[in-house]
């Protein structure tokens, strides 16, 4: 998933602090424990927005370690012999396989869904 940005309003309204003591204290953020692949619920799609009219192949919905979803990634690339990256929780493939994409995934257990046109 995408890291939430930090706004103003995260801060409780504190922007500043004379006290050179003060630690701003934040809430611990949860560490994305890696699922089941029965359990992963991705969707397949294919993406052409901000990038010159070409396609890409975008598989989303990944919960997991940085670690799995560049494995993953690195499996589907050399599966469809593409290059292609895996950043913000997202799977980005280049070029238009999604029917190849769908298929690998199933075979490897996990709950796919064609989403988009």
């Amino acid at each position: 998933m995408k890291a939430k940005k930090k706004i103003l309003n995260d801060f409780g309204g504190i922007m500043f602090s004379t006290d050179p003591s003060f630690i701003y204290e934040s809430e611990t953020e949860d560490v994305n424990e890696p699922l089941p692949n029965q359990q992963q619920d991705l969707r397949v799609m294919l993406d052409r927005k901000n990038r010159g009219g070409k396609g890409v192949t975008l598989v989303t919905g990944f919960i997991g370690t940085t670690e799995a979803l560049e494995t993953l990634a690195k499996m589907l690339k050399s599966k469809c012999g593409v290059g292609g990256a895996a950043k913000d929780g997202e799977i980005l493939i280049q070029g238009d396989f999604r029917d190849k994409v769908l298929v690998l995934l199933q075979k490897e257990g996990y709950k796919v869904k064609k989403s988009g046109g």
